[in-house]
């Protein structure tokens, strides 16, 4: 879940709520009662940035295609392969 706050509210508090934010919070801002972005910490905003990139859908895509075709390994075989490299 996530917590609002109106960007002048920010502005006077932005100290407090980058403490919140490293323990974990979330917070959307609003501008005169209208969302405008969000704060959030590093970890979850470079997952939101990985998710987001064109190639990360595409690898996602292309994996999901090579399952369907049976073109997968079991995760026995993975852990064989990691033993042996």
């Amino acid at each position: 879940m996530y917590k609002t706050v109106r960007s002048s509210i920010l502005r006077e508090s932005l100290s407090e709520i980058l403490k919140s934010v490293e323990k974990g919070e979330k917070f959307l801002v609003t501008k005169r009662g209208q969302p405008v972005g969000g704060i959030v910490n590093l970890g979850l905003f470079e997952d939101i940035l990985a998710l987001s990139s064109p190639s990360f859908t595409k690898s996602i895509k292309k994996s999901r295609e090579e399952y369907k075709k049976g073109q997968y390994l079991t995760l026995d075989e993975v852990i064989k392969d990691l033993e042996l490299g």
